[in-house]
């Protein structure tokens, strides 16, 4: 059965990693998946940006509303 390039990627991926942990003990290795791990952000910078403008933006004009068009 032939390979689709996604499981071609995905196999040399995989290969890749296999080659880096020959010859290393498992704390070494634990080290390095946690660190990779913990890095990772749960939710992208652009989509807190627009949550923060959709807060606080709402907010500032709410409050300019009241001061100035009581």
């Amino acid at each position: 059965m032939a390979q689709t390039p996604e499981q071609r990627r995905r196999n040399a991926k995989f290969a890749k990693e296999q080659e880096a942990r020959r010859g290393k003990s498992e704390t070494d290795i634990k080290k390095h998946q946690h660190q990779k791990t913990v890095s990772k952000a749960p939710i992208s910078p652009i989509w807190l940006i627009l949550l923060a403008f959709v807060v606080f933006g709402g907010l500032i004009f709410e409050l300019i509303q009241r001061i100035f068009f009581r």
